[in-house]
């Protein structure tokens, strides 16, 4: 019975925390939680979450490694800051759950469907090809995420702002052909591979 009680010891303390604290950003800071609630409490969106943070932070110290990665409730913080303003221990919560939801998607156990998620990617891969956002090409591609006739509902549900936009010269319809990127993009995406580069050397993906 000792033995069990040690090799049960033994495996959580060589746990997911440890895989956290390697890739994830601020995630050293997990071990810090005190489980007081305040973040949860804090937050906007604070009764939606399927785990809220304290949680995450338990279950990650717990070892419950797929159901953190797996989970929807990295991708629900908006970056309103309030749980970190609030925590009596300062701990940079929005950075680790950006983090986390971070490693989940490059390790590609992030929810696919998860509309942050896709939001997120298509935000990205807009101003990454030309290093500033095309909004026309942004709102088309999120419009028609869901498919060509869910695109053209929500195109009609917001036909009359749409029309406000396009008067006082907010939407440009031409926007697609006339949007100008940065003048080195050349560079960015160098830039970019290297600092990719770099990110998986240093972090690793420690496992």
């Amino acid at each position: 019975m000792g033995d069990l009680n040690t090799s049960m010891i033994e495996k959580y303390r060589n746990d997911f925390l440890k895989e956290v604290e390697a890739n994830v950003e601020e995630g050293q800071w997990v071990k810090m939680c005190m489980q007081c609630g305040v973040c949860s409490g804090s937050c906007p969106l604070g009764p939606s979450w399927e785990h809220p943070p304290q949680e995450i932070f338990m279950m990650i110290r717990a070892g419950r490694r797929d159901e953190v990665l797996k989970s929807e409730s990295m991708w629900m913080c908006t970056s309103c800051y309030n749980c970190i303003v609030r925590c009596p221990r300062e701990l940079p919560i929005t950075h680790i759950m950006h983090g986390l939801a971070n490693y989940a998607h490059r390790l590609g156990l992030a929810p696919k469907m998860n509309p942050t998620r896709r939001f997120a990617k298509i935000f990205w891969d807009n101003i990454a090809k030309s290093g500033r956002v095309n909004e026309l090409e942004l709102s088309m591609r999120l419009y028609f995420m869901d498919g060509f006739k869910s695109g053209v509902q929500k195109g009609l549900e917001m036909k009359d702002i749409g029309i406000g936009m396009l008067k006082t010269g907010r939407l440009n319809p031409f926007g697609l052909f006339a949007h100008k990127g940065c003048k080195d993009i050349k560079g960015i995406h160098k830039m970019l591979k290297k600092a990719y580069e770099i990110e998986d050397r240093k972090k690793g993906f420690v496992a």
